[in-house]
This record gives C-alpha cells, structure tokens and sequence, in this order.
C-alpha cells in the first residue's frame, strides 16, 4: 500500500528505506519464531546496527548521522523497523529512550565516552519505573547515597525494555528523598558492574521478540562523573527524555497499524465468500476506510510532532503526549479491526494479524498510560489558557 512519505530529506529517504527493507526481509520472517521463544533478536540486532541504523539519531560530533539529535530521523526508523515487528523493534526504540538521558543532560565528557559506542551499535537501556512507582514517576524509591566522590546505590527497577540485554543504561535514583521529586538524580551505569544484577525476566502478552526484566542494584558504586547533570535533577532529565521519546512509542504503533492494515486488504482482495472477494463487501471497504484514514491522521500528527522536537527549543510536552495517546489508541482500533477483517482467520497464530493486536497494546502502557497522557494535555491546555487570559 501507498502511505504518505514523510522522509524529506535525501540522506532520511536513505536510512528509510535501509530500515524498510530490514523490517521487510529479516524482521517480519522471524516475527513468529520470536514470538514463540522469547529470546533477544541478537543476530537482528547486529543487522541493525551494521546498517548504521543506530546512528540516526546520534550528533554527527559523535560519529551520529544527525545535525544535532534528530527525534524524525528515529521516528522514521521505528516506524519502519515496527511494520516488521513491534518487538524487535523495541530493541532499537529503546535504545534511544536510553540514550536521551545522556543527550540531554550529558556533559561533553559522558557523551564523548557512551554516544559513539552507542552509535556504533552498543544498546542501551532507560531505567526510571519500579514496583511502585510506574505512571508516578516521582514515588521511585531506589536510592543513591552520597560517599566520598561517588554514589552508592541500592534498589530494584521492574519492567526495563533491553534490562539484561543492553550494555549501558540511565538510571533514576533518590539522591535526597525528603526531597520528593527534586530529590531524584540520574545516572549512568554499565553492565558488569559490581553489585549490578538482573532478576525476572517478563513474560508478556505481546512485544515478546523484546526483553523485559528486573534490574537489582545491591551497593553499587559508581563515581560523581557518572552522574547526568546536577544533583536533584534527576526528574527534569526523565521529563524531558519523555517530551522526546513519546513520538517514538506513536512511530512503533504507527508501524504496527500500517502492517495491519496492509494485512488485512492483502487478504480481503484475495479470500473469496460468496464467489466474490470480501473486499467487495461495502461493509469491509468502509472499516478499512476508516482504518487507513486513522493510520494517515495518527503518522501526520507524529511527524508533526517529531519536526516540532527537531526544531524548537520550547518543550513539546502538549504535543508528544497527543502523538503517544493518539497513535496508539489508533493502532489498537486498526489492529482489533484487522483481526474481524481476517474473521476466524484472524484469531489464528497462522496469521499475523493476532501477533500485531497484541504489540500494539503495550503502547498504550508503556512511557506513561494514555490516561496519564490525556492527563498531561489537559494540563497544558489549562495552563495556556491561563496565559492568555492574563
């Protein structure tokens, strides 16, 4: 199917049509096989990265391929490597989720050290959600506590997409609790480091070709340098690295509504019912109508948002959340709407339609529920129309 092209430049068209091409010939093949194991998309990932892939959103200064961080350059590949699989995709997307920490409150020292390792294929991972402390982001209770020219850090995050997997990840502690939010700092830490341990590993209604696991945190040291950004900011680095990262989760999920809806035309012009093809069924070609205007409606306002991150230096808080809320509410109408295309077809594992329906249901979850979203824009209307009342 023909979907509106929103690569504008020569060099996006390049790393779309590489991410394309992959999502095409490696990653919808072993979607299912995934799927079923649960095992980390290793060789996949490795693909990825050779293709430069990782590059896209990462300062040239940094051996990147952006001038400066490009959130349309990831949202091109997320949404392309997600037409693939929703959950080999992730290893991707979050790796810039963790990464941002780093760009935007990294020192020229921590990005000179991590951004081209990065770069160079090295995956990341974000760690801010605990037990307790999921939409509610300020209630997280691991702590780092002050001694000598380092930190010592003690407590567990749940739900870490790459947790295992990736080499490098931005952590969220409480440096001062009496604090509350203002009390929460971030840091970088490395696998391997003492102290540094793994639990539980998830097992999940969809994205399963992802990981998702526990981190544990029992005394480990790491040094002031590996902090990001003053102490007690902790909470404005996770804040902005939302504001950036949402439009990703929207591209995933406008990835997956996409390849639903090319799904299921595919099979209504080719299953015959009545000696005709079901396509020529009015009620069909109006649901998948609607299914393709939401999936066009759900990618512009995500490219909007993404060229409005890229550049303004105002946050886009009103805007990510509408794209995150917006797009995945979209791809779980689009891909529930694909399976009743399929009929009974559609509730088999033989077709890819169920596999779709269920990834597409953590982006409604995952980096704030489209509660918290609906939430976070009401806010800012509120607060604008304040403003301008004055």
């Amino acid at each position: 199917m023909e979907w509106l092209d929103y690569a504008g430049t020569e060099e996006q068209q390049m790393m779309r049509d590489v991410a394309r091409e992959l999502a095409r010939e490696r990653l919808a093949p072993a979607a299912e096989e995934y799927d079923r194991s649960e095992e980390f998309p290793w060789t996949i990932v490795k693909e990825i990265a050779a293709a430069d892939l990782f590059r896209v959103f990462i300062d040239e200064e940094f051996d990147g391929m952006a001038g400066g961080m490009s959130i349309h350059n990831m949202a091109l590949v997320t949404e392309e490597l997600s037409w693939g699989c929703g959950g080999i995709a992730l290893s991707f997307a979050a790796t810039a989720l963790g990464t941002l920490p780093i760009i935007i409150s990294g020192n020229d020292g921590q990005k000179k050290k991590y951004l081209p390792r990065i770069a160079g294929g090295t995956i990341a991972a974000f760690a801010l959600t605990e037990a307790n402390a999921g939409s509610d982001a300020a209630g997280i209770r691991t702590t780092a506590k002050k001694d000598g020219d380092g930190y010592i850090i003690n407590g567990t995050k749940q739900w870490i997409s790459n947790g295992g997997e990736a080499e490098i990840y931005t952590v969220f502690a409480m440096t001062d609790p009496s604090k509350g939010a203002r009390g929460a700092s971030c840091f970088i830490l490395e696998k391997g480091m003492e102290g540094f341990g793994f639990g539980k590993k998830e097992d999940k209604l969809g994205i399963r070709g992802s990981t998702t696991r526990e981190l544990v945190f029992q005394d480990v040291r790491v040094s002031e340098e590996n902090r990001l950004g003053r102490e007690g900011t902790g909470f404005m680095t996770a804040m902005k690295t939302f504001d950036m990262s949402r439009p990703g989760v929207a591209a995933q999920a406008c990835g997956i509504a996409k390849r639903a809806v090319d799904e299921a035309v595919s099979y209504a012009i080719t299953r015959e019912q009545f000696g005709k093809p079901v396509a020529a069924n009015q009620g069909l070609q109006f649901l998948m109508a609607d299914m393709a205007m939401k999936t066009e409606a759900a990618r512009a306002l995500v490219f909007a948002t993404a060229k409005y991150i890229d550049t303004h230096e105002k946050r886009s808080t009103k805007f990510s959340a509408m794209s995150k809320c917006f797009a995945s509410d979209v791809a779980m109408q689009v891909t529930v709407d694909a399976v009743q295309v399929l009929g009974g077809y559609g509730y088999m594992k033989e077709y890819p339609v169920e596999k779709l329906m269920r990834d597409a249901k953590i982006t409604q979850i995952y980096e704030g529920t489209n509660q918290i979203q609906r939430d976070e824009i009401g806010r800012a209307l509120v607060k604008e129309a304040s403003r301008e009342a004055r």
